[in-house]
């Protein structure tokens, strides 16, 4: 059995959409809220290998955390990047959805469809 999870953000238009796109398939993912429960620095490497991409490539810029948590010094290292986004969640792009060892950030919703 494929299992999959959301890491969800509620109030997020798209992150909801998503949610209940993975529904209308036919899927019940795992919902995280990563607001309240941010995935450990372990998680986020895991997520980033099933994405395929850098710490840098889900980083939400323009929200005001990204500089209050000095995540916007391009000397950070990766491990650096990963814990102050543990700390500071609200910088971590939304949705994304992985399934076994892949993931898409829904953003459109239907970038999940390459999961199902």
């Amino acid at each position: 059995m494929q299992e999959y999870t959301i890491y969800h953000n509620p109030r997020c238009s798209k992150s909801r959409q998503t949610l209940q796109l993975l529904k209308d398939n036919g899927i019940e993912p795992k919902v995280v809220e990563y607001l309240n429960s941010p995935p450990s620095v372990k998680e986020l490497k895991a997520i980033l290998k099933a994405l395929n991409c850098s710490a840098q490539d889900i980083l939400r810029t323009k929200e005001d955390e990204y500089k209050q948590s000095g995540l916007n010094n391009d000397k950070l290292t990766v491990n650096q990047q990963l814990e102050l986004m543990v700390q500071f969640p609200k910088v971590i792009e939304r949705p994304i959805v992985v399934k076994n060892d892949k993931a898409v950030i829904g953003r459109p919703p239907e970038n999940v469809l390459e999961l199902i």
